[in-house]
């Protein structure tokens, strides 16, 4: 009897207080479990993407972003333009060291290709001249027996050094000794009228 009842008692020992601490345990750890899933969905579905942050969603709309303007910094006193060449120094400002040398001049002296020495005497009643043109006591004109027309001729008094230049026009004159019968300009631009006649120094000019 006393085996039979021990046996019965042994199967019949109630499992009642270790389910329920089974199922705490269980109901515990899957608690901390579910907690922990919770947060990180509930953190992941909180934070955004920025994929999705930029992509509006269907029937709203977005306002474009506005850009701030940008204020430009105001020039300092002190700022001072970058020269974009390089100084030139002024050209009067460097020392010469020797003189500019003179740029030559040709000579406006006629060339003589005939000369002599004889007397010339003055006219001036009014007339026609050889080459055709009238007489101008006043121009300054000479006759001469050879000469071409047109020729220059330098006349100078040998006793003054007083000259004139005079232009062939005409033919004379018919008195010995003498080889120009000057205007009566250009005789007096030599030596007074009153004298005459003159001893001068006659240079033909070429041209």
């Amino acid at each position: 009897m006393t085996g039979k009842h021990a046996a019965r008692r042994t199967r019949g020992i109630p499992l009642g207080p270790l389910a329920t601490a089974a199922v705490v345990a269980a109901v515990l750890v899957g608690g901390a479990i579910g907690v922990h899933r919770l947060g990180a969905v509930d953190t992941a579905s909180a934070t955004p993407s920025p994929a999705a942050s930029n992509v509006p969603t269907a029937g709203t709309t977005r306002a474009p972003a506005v850009t701030p303007p940008t204020t430009a910094a105001a020039p300092t006193s002190s700022a001072r333009p970058t020269p974009s060449r390089s100084g030139e120094h002024a050209s009067r400002s460097t020392t010469r060291t020797s003189r500019p040398s003179p740029t030559p001049t040709k000579s406006t002296a006629a060339k003589v290709v005939d000369s002599g020495t004889c007397e010339a005497s003055f006219y001036s009643e009014a007339q026609p001249t050889a080459n055709g043109e009238q007489f101008d006591p006043d121009a300054m004109t000479a006759a001469h027996k050879s000469l071409p027309f047109d020729t220059r001729v330098r006349v100078t008094n040998l006793s003054d050094g007083r000259s004139v230049i005079v232009r062939i026009n005409d033919r004379g004159p018919y008195v010995d000794g003498r080889c120009l019968d000057l205007s009566r300009a250009a005789f007096e631009a030599i030596a007074p009228l009153d004298a005459g006649v003159a001893t001068v120094r006659y240079e033909v000019l070429a041209g």
